[in-house]
């Protein structure tokens, strides 16, 4: 057999495989990344507080785009044979200035021992076909048409990936054939496009135009790891490939890195075929993949992301004046999560631990290590989509928008959306909890 992580490491190398014969600048991004990398983990001995280097350089997140609530509950399906549950619930049409009519989850690993082995994530976005802010009736209509004809997923790819789901792997041939399907699904489609149809959805949105005017979906970017991306970001354009105008997330700063900071290469016009009104088929092309890469930091609980979010779009000087200073400040303060563990050679001098987080910590009764953030932020999302967009769309701002939450998506799914703030708080509590009980201590805090 071949166990459910290995096939999601399989799944991810062959995804980024592929995607960088489509897109040649992807190759490009993976190669400075593993040279940036490499010389922080030279310099800095700490470097690998946020992950190892082996974790790091095999980290993926991919992204993709479905039509409807069944297309997103066979992309479920295919995630789930790899170990990959979704988490988070993010709406994107309100995290944008420009029209992006989507809905999101990321698929990904829960368990941290899951997580350490592959921690490959997908970001899936599904249209919001029923917002009339966007679609009104008779479009609407007319899309949900289009999607309910295509076929993303062949029924043998679904039928493998539950059989993978229930057995928690597959055997080898089996295993071959599920990861042949589950890449092909992604490949871009050398089908023609409706050029009408496309433009017509394009005036809306050129998301909705790359999910509801093509009769495929396809990985729409992939996105390594990076320790430095201030410097990924200098040496892209030295090597001539254009980025977007800015690294969205929290600023560069002197104080601990925290939450996921993000940025990405423009959409590259790439040749597709068109098929015209009078049936013919002619050439051109569109821009809608792009390279982004990431640097992910330390997750925040809800009091710490309350924080940061009062503080988006601030210069790093309002950071340093409001936003804790180190990692102690960050633990202590109840901003944001960590692994805690009895410090193993801690001198014997007869003390007594004291009750307070704060007083072990200080005392070194626990190491504190960082829960690295595995999520994302909407407007870092919606700003990376914004940034490849080739125009704004149109959005009507009178009309009623429709309403898609949480609770929504676990229908669609059917299985429960992750809260994030949840799998963290988890694991922290957990470890807490034994290393109090470990010093002899209540297990709760008081």
């Amino acid at each position: 057999m071949i166990p459910t992580w290995r096939l999601r490491a399989a799944f991810a190398r062959r995804l980024s495989d592929m995607y960088g014969t489509e897109v040649p600048a992807y190759t490009t991004l993976l190669e400075v990344s593993a040279q940036v990398n490499d010389e922080v983990i030279g310099k800095d001995g700490d470097a690998g507080r946020l992950g190892g280097i082996e974790r790091v350089t095999a980290e993926r997140h991919g992204a993709i785009r479905v039509g409807t609530a069944r297309e997103m509950r066979q992309a479920a399906q295919i995630f789930a044979a790899l170990g990959m549950e979704p988490v988070g619930f993010y709406d994107l049409r309100e995290a944008a200035a420009s029209a992006v009519p989507v809905v999101s989850t990321a698929f990904r690993p829960i368990d941290a021992e899951e997580l350490e082995r592959n921690p490959f994530r997908v970001f899936t976005s599904m249209l919001t076909t029923a917002d009339r802010r966007f679609f009104d009736a008779g479009l609407e209509a007319r899309l949900e048409s289009f999607l309910g004809r295509r076929e993303l997923f062949p029924p043998e790819l679904i039928d493998l990936a539950a059989r993978a789901e229930r057995e928690q792997g597959l055997d080898e041939p089996q295993a071959e054939r599920f990861l042949t399907l589950a890449v092909a699904a992604f490949e871009l489609s050398p089908e023609p496009v409706d050029r009408a149809w496309y433009a017509e959805l394009e005036r809306v949105s050129a998301v909705a135009a790359d999910i509801g005017g093509v009769s495929s979906t396809h990985i729409n970017h992939l996105t390594p790891r990076v320790l430095d991306i201030d410097e990924l970001y200098r040496r892209m354009g030295e090597r001539g490939i254009t980025m977007i105008d800015r690294i969205q997330g929290p600023p560069h700063w002197d104080g601990p890195d925290v939450l996921l900071r993000q940025t990405s290469f423009r959409a590259l016009a790439e040749p597709r075929r068109f098929r015209e009104p009078d049936g013919s088929v002619g050439e051109g092309s569109l821009r809608v993949r792009f390279g982004e890469v990431e640097a992910r930091g330390i997750a925040l609980t809800r009091a710490g992301r309350a924080l940061y979010d009062e503080l988006i779009g601030e210069p790093a000087e309002v950071w340093a004046t409001r936003f804790p200073r180190t990692e102690r400040q960050l633990a202590v303060q109840e901003k944001a999560f960590f692994r805690y563990e009895p410090t193993g050679d801690r001198p014997r001098d007869g003390r007594t631990p004291p009750q307070d987080l704060a007083g072990l910590v200080d005392g070194d009764w626990v190491s504190a290590n960082p829960i690295v953030y595995e999520d994302f932020l909407p407007r870092s999302a919606a700003g990376i989509f914004q940034s490849n967009l080739t125009d704004k769309g149109t959005r009507n701002s009178t009309a009623l928008g429709a309403h898609y939450d949480q609770q929504w998506l676990s229908g669609v799914l059917e299985r429960p959306v992750h809260d994030p703030f949840d799998l963290y708080a988890a694991e922290q509590d957990s470890l807490l909890r034994q290393a109090r009980q470990a010093l002899g201590l209540p297990k709760d805090t008081p």
